[in-house]
């Protein structure tokens, strides 16, 4: 029995797909010495690597053209969707976007990139933010400001929401805001940000809202970037034009 080895089916083996690993079942090998062969575990570190890795290619890559980098979406089926956007200066006159010849250039320079540090996947897709534009750091949130955003905390409000919302609630919609800075025993803490909203029901199309109704209060969430889970602008398409950022929300 000293050179046999014991298999415990405790899970699955894991399997390499489209250049990651994916845990499928563990099979964890005992030897009589009493190690343990790498499991699981040892995989998903390697899977971890390898996405810092492409991170570490991709931004270079986009960053070395000129442009910034918003996101990566690696999917199961060999998917590798890429998207980019133009870099953005508080003092710029205006905005620009992404076109199709950028996602041309970016996608030529990636399959090479790509290819020289044998990054395995199918198909390769570069495009331009949507409307549901990711919010990912500090200088996004001052960029957008003023804009209606989503965001999703990382724990429930709890005791925060103090009767206000549910306790267990963490997805909100507003109007993205910097909040001021609050002192805090004399000391004046770092400013953060906010969302405005109003519970208001939205008028039908067509219905008219009387002026002689009380207007619903407006509610408030200040949060820190570390607290967020994920933030993105929210999805909305308004026929009648876009409104300037900064204008108060509707009630």
């Amino acid at each position: 029995m000293q050179n046999k080895v014991l298999e415990a089916i405790i899970g699955g083996f894991t399997t390499k797909r489209a250049g990651t690993y994916r845990p499928f079942f563990l099979v964890d090998r005992f030897w009589p010495s009493g190690t343990r062969r790498p499991s699981t575990l040892h995989f998903l570190a390697k899977e971890s690597e390898l996405n810092v890795a492409l991170q570490q290619i991709v931004e270079q890559t986009v960053a070395g053209l000129g442009y910034d980098l918003v996101e990566i979406d690696r999917s199961a089926g060999g998917l590798l969707r890429i998207t980019i956007d133009m870099p953005w200066d508080a003092g710029q006159a205006e905005e620009r976007f992404v076109n199709v010849e950028d996602c041309e250039k970016v996608t030529r320079q990636l399959q090479f990139a790509l290819e020289v540090e044998a990054v395995e996947y199918k198909r390769l897709e570069v495009s331009s933010p949507g409307i549901d534009r990711p919010l990912r750091g500090e200088q996004d949130f001052v960029r957008f400001t003023g804009e209606m955003i989503d965001i999703t905390l990382k724990a429930p409000m709890g005791a925060a929401a103090q009767g206000q919302v549910s306790a267990n609630r963490k997805k909100f919609r507003g109007r993205l805001e910097r909040a001021e800075a609050v002192l805090v025993d004399g000391v004046e803490g770092v400013a953060g940000w906010q969302i405005v909203w109003s519970d208001a029901p939205e008028p039908k199309p067509g219905q008219r809202v009387s002026k002689k109704r009380a207007p619903v209060p407006l509610q408030v969430l200040g949060f820190t970037l570390d607290e967020l889970r994920d933030a993105r602008l929210a999805p909305l398409v308004d026929f009648k034009g876009r409104k300037p950022s900064g204008a108060p929300p509707e009630t």
